[in-house]
């Protein structure tokens, strides 16, 4: 399959759909008291841009396990002509170690992922973080151990797109049933406590402090608590949107100097699609960003 390049008006209704999203999320945590954060690009976004990076094709979610799994609870409340809630507990066929959140009625086929048999539609992502060891022996011990079992997740895509050794390396970690997997990686999951004085990380996902900077070692596989606990509202395309409150802390440590824009050359989607169809979503008409 080739990738499919969005036209910019194509672009921004992508962005404006996941925006609909992310408010109806918003909605039923408000409603229910349960604590999230916008994460990473998105909080970025927020702080420069007071909405959208123009460039950034995603939205981001962070939340502490206990808040996780108590939206999990409350999902039914979300509008269900607006979204639905996606994970390896309410898709048999899902295998990444995190939730989405897909807008009803609409397609999203990742690049190289259209023989996975999940279902699909445009997507905000919703990380779980879960509590990392005391002692950085521990916290590498846990970051192989994730890297094994992302690694197994992931196989049921590599099969397919790798080649030579790792074609047939994938193959074979495929044959691991995928809820098996999920048994393994809940050993951490079921320790994560929100007030435990732990730092947190997201399991299967590259530990965030080797993905974005080079941090000493004691510092690079888990972020404060407080990031989660300690809150502030943002604006967002006109919306107020909950997240850390010492952005600078949380951006800093994600991307630098985060205020400093990139490359033109780097400013591009990061996340290829093969097909994609709006589907009933609707159209907003405000283009300009």
């Amino acid at each position: 399959m080739k990738q499919y390049i969005l036209n910019p008006e194509e672009f921004r209704r992508l962005q404006l759909v996941q925006l609909e999203t992310i408010v109806e999320f918003d909605r039923v945590c408000r409603k229910h008291h349960i604590n999230y954060v916008i994460s990473s690009g998105t909080m970025l976004g927020a702080v420069r841009h007071k909405g959208y990076i123009p460039w950034d094709d995603d939205a981001d979610i962070m939340m502490l396990r206990e808040d996780y799994e108590r939206f999990k609870t409350v999902m039914n409340d979300l509008n269900p002509d607006v979204c639905f809630f996606q994970d390896h507990t309410t898709d048999p066929e899902y295998r990444w170690g995190y939730g989405k959140l897909r807008r009803t009625g609409t397609e999203y086929v990742r690049l190289g992922q259209e023989h996975v048999k999940c279902k699909t539609g445009i997507n905000i992502d919703i990380f779980p973080y879960d509590d990392v060891p005391l002692s950085t022996m521990g916290q590498m011990i846990q970051d192989f151990y994730c890297y094994c079992c992302r690694k197994i997740l992931w196989s049921e895509v590599g099969k397919v797109n790798c080649h030579g050794f790792w074609k047939f390396w994938y193959s074979l970690l495929s044959k691991i049933p995928r809820d098996r997997v999920f048994k393994w990686l809940s050993y951490y999951t079921k320790k994560s406590r929100n007030d435990s004085p732990n730092k947190v990380r997201l399991l299967c996902f590259t530990a965030i402090g080797k993905l974005y900077c080079k941090h000493p070692l004691k510092d690079r596989y888990g972020v404060p608590k407080r990031w989660f606990t300690e809150r502030a509202e943002y604006e967002f395309e006109g919306h107020l949107l909950m997240g850390t409150k010492d952005y600078d802390e949380c951006l800093t440590f994600w991307f630098g100097d985060y205020m400093k824009l990139p490359p033109v050359e780097q400013r591009a989607q990061h996340a290829p699609v093969s097909s994609i169809d709006f589907g009933n979503a609707p159209i907003n008409n405000h283009t300009d960003k």
